[in-house]
């Protein structure tokens, strides 16, 4: 039986500074396929050659993945600034609508880094471009020149809060998880559940209330090393068994008229 789909959405890289492709971490396919038992598929994220309505055609779930361009802050009513870095404004284009659309008609995501402000923002929300620079916030980025292990390694505590979804999914209130990122969420979304804190207060982790399917979004990167990680690996569990469950009603024939 063929495994159903999932959408990874993919990033602009310029290779060798000058042949522009869409591409994604490896760690990524890995995750959607040796855990949640999906089959990968990588989105190319820019509205020319790809639309919302086709993309949840094709696919049962997306993960909304990491990435070195930020949501442009023009979403959500702020100017941009050098501090907000880099922009990917197709892929912001396809993002935040497919987040839009998903929430609606239960289809499962799994927001991750880059992929939790989309959500956020998509929703109404807002960023930092700098978590780091407000008060009594550590610095969430990565060690800039270790190995990519050092950078993947775990680096503090999340909080969930007692009896949440994630508490319940992880079976721990406090987990250790890496951290990779400069921009975080200031003020929470329409709908959006912030549902796990760093030490410093930082938002972690998030749901959609209501929402009909599979909304979790976390600010770290569990796809690294997700077939072994105890924090990893439940969350990509729960998200295949959403998307076999979403593939399953879709494929459902249709029962004939009484």
């Amino acid at each position: 039986m063929a495994r159903p789909v999932v959408g990874i959405i993919g990033n602009s890289y310029l290779i060798g500074d000058r042949f522009p492709a869409h591409a994604c971490g490896t760690i990524n396919s890995a995750a959607v396929a040796e855990v949640a038992d999906c089959l990968p598929l990588i989105i190319p994220s820019d509205p020319r050659y790809v639309s919302v309505a086709e993309l949840m055609a094709v696919c049962d779930g997306f993960v909304l993945t990491g990435g070195r361009p930020n949501v442009h802050p023009e979403e959500y009513g702020e100017e941009a600034t050098e501090a907000h870095g880099a922009f990917d404004r197709a892929r912001d284009a396809i993002t935040l609508a497919l987040v839009r659309e998903c929430v609606a008609r239960g289809q499962p995501f799994l927001g991750i880094c880059r992929g939790f402000q989309e959500v956020n923002v998509a929703l109404g929300g807002t960023l930092h471009p700098e978590i780091r620079e407000l008060p009594g916030r550590d610095n969430h980025r990565m060690p800039p020149d270790a190995t990519m292990e050092e950078q993947f390694a775990p680096r503090h505590k999340v909080r969930f809060a007692p009896g949440g979804v994630f508490h319940r999914l992880m079976g721990a209130e406090e987990v250790m998880t890496n951290s990779l990122h400069g921009q975080g969420v200031i003020r929470p979304g329409r709908d959006i559940v912030i549902d796990g804190w760093a030490h410093d207060g930082t938002p972690e982790a998030l749901y959609v209330r209501g929402a009909p399917g599979f909304t979790l979004s976390v600010q770290w990167h569990p796809e690294w090393n997700a077939a072994n990680d105890p924090v990893s690996r439940p969350l990509f569990t729960a998200f295949g068994d959403a998307v076999r469950a979403w593939a399953a009603r879709r494929n459902a024939p249709l029962r004939p008229p009484v």
